[in-house]
């Protein structure tokens, strides 16, 4: 049984779905899932494969269903953190608590903030680009691939962030000197339908990627990190990112079935292994 709910907060109407009872009926704590700029629309197939346990969701302000009346088209890691603190007080928390890419962030941004919380987090494929070792050249080609959503519009900046994510190892001097990818090679449009507000192209999640983990908080908080990269990720940005992650906090990254989509069904097209995913995150949950 799943019930969708609303919580009004300062500047959002944020809408959550809960999968299961509450209380529990297991007696554990519900399991949030949380992405950024993703919404709730793509755990999906992950919830599925997790039906035994109670699953909370939620879309981010101003994503999906949850509205913005702050003004803002931004997205920080602390205002992310402080609307999934509002939502655990709703659901009874402490909860345990998955969140993969952006949401990643948002985990461990709440964990910092408040450490009561939650009693576990996984951290799956955190962009923490300011981290690695060529962050000044991860940073301006982030900075490229806004610049050629904006001179150009999404097809050209979807071409960009996938020439950028698809890069192995550290990024060059070559890759600086490559010529904008054409969209038509990997399938996207080249028409400019005008629009400048997607949150993952347009600059709006500068913020989340360009956060920097409270490492000592995170420590004092007694709550076990687990840091999980793809098995697919390897040598690229977000493996690398989540290698960086994990160092930072003293540990090895987690290897998870799948890239940085692994969870994924066929909500976008693009399915990665989500049962065996499912499968990997209980044993960590169940085991550290």
């Amino acid at each position: 049984m799943t019930t969708t709910r609303t919580l009004e907060t300062s500047g959002a109407t944020l809408v959550y779905d809960v999968r299961g009872p509450l209380p529990t009926a297991d007696g554990r704590p519900p399991l949030f899932l949380v992405g950024a700029p993703m919404d709730a629309g793509g755990f999906a197939t992950l919830a599925g494969y997790l039906g035994d346990r109670t699953v909370v969701t939620y879309d981010p302000r101003g994503m999906g269903r949850s509205t913005r009346t702050d003004g803002r088209t931004d997205h920080t890691p602390e205002q992310n953190a402080d609307d999934v603190h509002r939502i655990v007080e709703e659901v009874g928390g402490p909860v345990e608590l998955f969140g993969s890419s952006g949401g990643a962030v948002t985990a461990l941004a709440l964990l910092a903030a408040h450490p009561g919380d939650v009693t576990a987090v996984v951290a799956h494929e955190p962009p923490l680009i300011t981290l690695l070792p060529d962050a000044d050249r991860a940073v301006a080609a982030e900075r490229a691939v806004q610049d050629a959503y904006r001179d150009k519009g999404g097809g050209y900046g979807m071409a960009a962030f996938i020439a950028l994510t698809s890069w192995q190892g550290e990024l060059t001097d070559d890759f600086a000197a490559r010529s904008a990818p054409d969209p038509a090679a990997f399938g996207l449009p080249v028409d400019d339908d005008g629009s400048r507000d997607d949150p993952l192209l347009s600059g709006a999640s500068n913020a989340v990627t360009a956060y920097r983990p409270d490492v000592e908080a995170l420590r004092a908080s007694g709550v076990p990190v687990v840091v999980a990269v793809g098995e697919e990720s390897e040598n690229l940005l977000t493996g690398r990112t989540s290698v960086a992650v994990a160092r930072a906090l003293g540990q090895d990254a987690v290897v998870f079935p799948g890239g940085h989509g692994g969870f994924l069904g066929d909500e976008y097209g693009m399915p990665g292994r989500p049962e065996e995913f499912a499968a990997k995150l209980r044993e960590v949950l169940d085991h550290g």
